[in-house]
């Protein structure tokens, strides 16, 4: 329990980091970006896998790329449901917002590998 306390603080402290890091993503405060992060994690547990189901076609055709647009849905997805998280227009901002969801992956891949499970005795 305490490691996933510590992994949805660590997602909410990178989610800050991105929204400093683009002009269009912003998150209001801490608060919001741990929420943020943890509705982004139930969005990915529920809903990207009926996403990755349904446009199976898309992701033969372009080799796992469209991969990126399904993380920027999902990301602009959680910024719908949050009051304090906006990502800016949704068709104007792509770009960045494939962006921003490719490093919150990249992210929080790197916390589940510092954090972690415990290994095995």
């Amino acid at each position: 329990m305490i490691r996933w306390i510590i992994k949805l603080l660590l997602n909410g402290a990178a989610l800050l980091l991105i929204s400093d890091w683009f002009q269009s993503i912003v998150v209001a405060n801490f608060k919001v970006a741990v929420f943020a992060s943890l509705v982004l994690g139930v969005v990915n547990t529920m809903i990207r896998p009926i996403l990755t189901f349904f446009t199976l076609p898309l992701q033969l055709l372009t080799m796992g790329l469209f991969w990126f647009v399904i993380n920027a849905v999902t990301f602009a997805l959680t910024a719908y449901f949050i009051d304090g998280f906006e990502v800016g227009p949704w068709p104007d901002n792509i770009g960045t917002i494939i962006i921003a969801a490719a490093l919150m992956s990249l992210f929080g891949w790197l916390i589940d590998l510092v954090v972690g499970r415990p290994k095995e005795r």
